[in-house]
């Protein structure tokens, strides 16, 4: 009889093999440090994974992970930042089989739908990787002044952002408020849906196994006021994205945000409610998300004089 048989000649069941979701900060996949989990469920209340519960400490965590990824990221070139966000469309290309799976378990959609949701979130990362080295062209240049000067305007990263994903589209709009946010030079915190949390956890894994720096972008999971009250408050966030965070929660965070003079995005009005639920993430973005996050840094330099004559350039 063989091994694979039980005792009535009848074939073994397999035992099913359960992906266990971890948290992804620094370019590893930690445990929450508190040790809690909180059940997922599908749109009919089906049970799909335990999804691990951030603490406090652990948005912290998040947050020294992304202040030590700033320097790098944002020193890198332009043109560099956008090959690596088009080595993640690649690489989730290659994953779509199992992105649709669990946007269609984690949205209530059908399999045709979610698949028009991963094309889209794919496209997406294309779309903002070639925005990288073009942003700086059409938010900075040259200023006239009168006066034998230069007068040179360019924009640079904020820092650490804070991103309160949206609740209700949990990879489209997921990607749609990280991808700006890095592809302008700045470290993400995330903060994934609460109730949907396993694509964002699962593109945790992709982003590792692509060209992104550890840090650049940290994903946590659980309830999103807990963990967003510290990150507003916290002296080391420069801003905070609150698409996420429903009318009564965005009030209180950007109270939080205004002691270090956190730069505040605040939700558009079809996101004001929190739901995002009215937000056609399938829209074309346009640049809001990629400007939000700059600062604009000008620079003073003397033009000189050419010659006796005291012309100049």
């Amino acid at each position: 009889m063989s091994d694979r048989e039980s005792t009535n000649g009848s074939a073994e069941r397999r035992l099913g093999v359960f992906k266990t979701y971890k948290l992804y900060v620094g370019g590893k996949f930690p445990r929450s440090e508190s040790g809690r989990v909180y059940e997922v469920t599908d749109s009919k209340g089906q049970w799909l994974a335990n999804a691990p519960q951030s603490s406090r400490k652990d948005a912290r965590d998040a947050v020294v992970a992304a202040r030590k990824a700033f320097g790098g990221w944002s020193g890198a070139t332009a043109y560099n930042r956008g090959q690596v966000l088009y080595r993640v469309a690649e690489m989730l290309e290659g994953r779509k089989e199992q992105f649709v799976r669990e946007v269609a378990a984690a949205e209530g959609l059908s399999k045709s739908k979610a698949a028009a949701v991963v094309d889209a979130a794919v496209d997406r990362w294309v779309w903002y990787a070639g925005w990288t080295d073009k942003i700086g062209q059409i938010s900075g240049g040259a200023n006239p002044v009168a006066g034998p000067f230069f007068n040179l305007s360019t924009p640079e990263p904020t820092g650490v952002v804070a991103v309160l994903a949206p609740q209700k589209s949990s990879f489209l709009g997921l990607v749609s408020v990280i991808a700006p946010v890095i592809a302008t030079g700045n470290t993400a915190v995330v903060i994934a849906s609460a109730d949907a949390p396993l694509p964002a956890l699962s593109l945790g894994e992709v982003l590792a196994t692509s060209d992104v720096p550890g840090g650049v972008v940290n994903i946590l999971s659980g309830a999103t006021a807990e963990l967003a009250a510290p990150l507003a408050a916290h002296q080391d966030v420069n801003a905070i994205d609150l698409t996420g965070a429903g009318a009564e929660l965005a009030k209180e965070l950007e109270i939080a945000a205004a002691d270090n003079l956190k730069r505040v995005l605040r939700p558009l009005p079809a996101e004001a409610d929190g739901s995002d639920a009215s937000t056609d993430w399938l829209a074309a973005p346009g640049r809001h998300r990629l400007t939000a996050f700059l600062e604009t840094k000008t620079v003073w330099h003397p033009t000189g004089a050419l010659g006796a004559a005291g012309s100049s350039y």
